[in-house]
């Protein structure tokens, strides 16, 4: 038995005409193309069923075997629920015609978005044919139309394609903007190729992914109330101070010290740098080690991380003092002072892993293993 299809993906036909689906056979298939078409004249799918009727009256006489022609619909807006509402007409199609022969399908869609259905009707019979039916001057439109509305609801596509078309599309605007405030062209043309050129860098890099796993376990940190959000903001402040002290510290030793080589330069820099560099390493391990004593897993070996920054920081602090010649406001080392820092950092890193060592030892952890 060959069966007519006529698919209407999003129910114009029930919707508009208020008839029930699905429709079956070539006169009532003809009333429902005559109601949809008495109701909006205008609708792509009044063609597809008048193609169905079309198709059923010129194989019906040519055919060896029997021919029906019936009409199913979907339901409007979303695809997965349209096509599962097909499904389930076709399944009340094929109950109905009661054949005891296989039947093969021929499909009548009006375009690329109907035939999305494809796979569904497939999966119950086989299917000889499709025809689109769309009005001949806009079957090129047709086929246009849902392909960029595929790629607006792709929310993949949509980002690569529309931020880099938005960006280039504002450029006029900024610069209109900005000779309003006699800045020149030039810079406003520099600033949108930069952001162009970090845009393909990081989807380049893939770095998006990293930026938003970075910005989801900021949020939670926000809604959990984890101390480590703030400690690690008052860190990144006393990083960018070290830097600037830092500068500040190979500043003044180069101004003192006649021809002050790059070692001199890099350890002056070091040198006033790693106090704030330490500070900043104690305040991120203070609010991590809060943070696992709040959730109910510390452990007695990280309060080591705050005696292991005190150590290197009195080690780096010394050894760069030590390559320091004297000049205002400079604290230079000398040989025995370094070997004194050198061995109380060691003491101090040695002694804070063996107490803590002892201390867990003493009081097992209650926090579940790594």
């Amino acid at each position: 038995m060959l069966l007519i299809l006529c698919v209407d993906l999003d129910d114009d036909l029930g919707r508009k005409t208020g008839l029930q689906t699905p429709v079956i056979g070539r006169d009532e298939v003809e009333r429902a193309a005559v109601a949809l078409a008495t109701v909006d004249p205008e609708d792509s799918d009044v063609n597809v069923l008048f193609q169905g009727v079309h198709l059923y009256d010129d194989l019906v006489h040519r055919e060896d075997q029997e021919v029906e022609v019936a009409a199913v619909t979907g339901v409007e807006g979303k695809d997965v629920a349209a096509n599962r509402a097909v499904g389930r007409e076709v399944d009340r199609v094929l109950a109905e015609l009661e054949t005891g022969e296989e039947v093969h399908a021929i499909v009548i869609t009006d375009g690329a978005q109907d035939e999305s259905v494809l796979p569904v009707i497939r999966s119950r019979m086989p299917i000889d044919g499709v025809r689109r039916v769309v009005v001949r001057q806009a079957q090129d439109l047709e086929s246009m139309y849902y392909t960029i509305k595929q790629v607006l609801a792709d929310p993949e596509t949509r980002g690569t394609v529309l931020v880099p078309l938005g960006i280039l599309l504002l450029i006029y605007p900024f610069v209109v903007i900005a000779g309003q405030f006699d800045v020149g062209g030039a810079v406003v043309l520099g600033l949108i190729s930069a952001l162009l050129g970090l845009y393909s860098l990081f989807r380049g890099l893939g770095l998006e992914t990293t930026i938003d796993s970075v910005a989801e376990r900021v949020r939670a940190g926000l809604y959990a109330g984890r101390v480590t959000l703030i400690t690690y903001v008052v860190a990144l402040a006393l990083l960018v101070v070290s830097g600037v002290q830092g500068y500040e510290t190979a500043v003044t030793v180069s101004a003192t010290v006649e021809d002050a080589s790059r070692t001199v330069a890099l350890a002056a820099f070091v040198h006033g740098a790693i106090q704030w560099v330490a500070a900043a390493g104690i305040t991120s391990s203070l609010g991590q080690i809060t943070d696992e004593y709040l959730a109910g897993r510390f452990r007695w070996r990280y309060l080591n991380a705050p005696f292991y920054v005190i150590a290197i920081a009195g080690v780096v602090f010394a050894l760069s003092g030590f390559f320091l010649p004297e000049a205002p406001g400079i604290t230079t080392v000398t040989l025995s002072e370094l070997a004194i820092a050198l061995t109380a950092g060691t003491l101090l890193g040695v002694l804070s892993t063996l107490t803590f060592a002892v201390a867990e030892s003493k009081t097992p952890s209650t926090a579940e293993p790594a």
